[in-house]
């Protein structure tokens, strides 16, 4: 399913063309703008890419046939062909692997320089991954995000607040992998508590916090525990976890302005209310539950939603 509002398109890519945008915006993003390392091909070719990318899958948001966001998505699927997930080089996530249920990673989320001020592509790229979770019955989404930099004390606020008051549960708590750090990178760099709890100060912690990290706290995020230093990267990442089932009513307050949105549905005691289990519901016929999810995430752009069938549209798999 495509899904357009105005002259954007969020979908999944079709073709090599496609997949090949993607990588550009990468390069542009994460080498050009954050001085992430890139080795002679991708510099020669200006594409950023790794191994992971063989079979994962990229969401991806057009205006006027160009790319301006894209998020990589790999499945459980995709990851047993490629021997486990990118989160695994960062982080011991053994306890998730375990869940039952399909679970994908999120990773190498960006938008274009230009489109970032209004927050459209962001939330087209978010209704996107609703998509995809209700098709895919993904009952585990999770990734890292970044500060872009290699010393976590400058978000020491933002990542203790992260360590006092969002752990995921233990029972699937990744922990980080600091003998994964690169030569010269000091070990002690992992810890996620760098300020006592008494010093954290939670208006100072989200001013230090990016975007996408407010936009997953909204949602009800847990985090993994410890802080991965990817130098060749120029970044510093946390582990981030969301349980579908789970993802918090205060996301339909802060977009709908009420935890109960979706009363107008008519859903009994007991039916589904939350946004997790809306974007779970069965996905049959007119996707009821996912316009639904677009109806408040989408806020004033709600009118200008369209959601296209593309199967007959889409181009042959690579």
């Amino acid at each position: 399913m495509g899904i357009k509002v105005r002259d954007y398109e969020v979908r999944l890519t079709r073709n090599k063309e496609e997949r090949r945008q993607v990588r550009a915006l990468r390069y542009a993003v994460f080498v050009e703008e954050e001085g992430a390392s890139a080795t002679e091909e991708q510099k020669n070719l200006r594409e950023e890419y790794d191994a992971y990318d063989t079979f994962a899958e990229y969401m991806a948001v057009f205006h006027q046939g160009k790319i301006v966001g894209t998020y990589r998505i790999i499945d459980r699927a995709a990851a047993e062909k490629m021997g486990g997930f990118y989160t695994e080089s960062e982080f011991n996530i053994s306890k998730i692997k375990k869940a039952s249920g399909n679970i994908a990673e999120m990773s190498r989320a960006c938008v274009d320089a230009a489109y970032r001020d209004s927050g459209l592509v962001m939330r087209m790229l978010w209704l996107g991954l609703g998509e995809y979770i209700a098709k895919r019955q993904i009952a585990i989404l999770f990734g890292v995000a970044s500060w872009v930099g290699q010393n976590p004390v400058d978000a020491a606020q933002a990542i203790s607040y992260l360590y006092y008051n969002h752990l995921a549960p233990a029972g699937l708590r990744p922990t980080v992998l600091t003998d994964k750090f690169a030569d010269g990178v000091d070990r002690r760099l992992g810890q996620m508590n760098i300020l006592p709890r008494a010093f954290v100060d939670e208006e100072r912690a989200r001013r230090e916090m990016t975007p996408l990290i407010k936009g997953y706290l909204r949602l009800g995020a847990t985090f993994g525990k410890g802080v991965f230093v990817d130098a060749p990267f120029n970044t510093y990442d946390v582990f981030v976890m969301m349980q579908t089932k789970k993802i918090d009513a205060a996301y339909q307050k802060h977009f709908a302005g009420s935890e109960n949105a979706f009363d107008h549905l008519g859903l009994k005691d007991g039916a589904i209310k939350t946004l997790g289990k809306i974007v779970l519901f069965p996905v049959t016929g007119p996707y009821r539950a996912l316009r639904a999810f677009g109806s408040f995430l989408m806020r004033e752009d709600v009118g200008d939603i369209e959601y296209i069938d593309d199967a007959k549209n889409a181009a042959d798999d690579e």
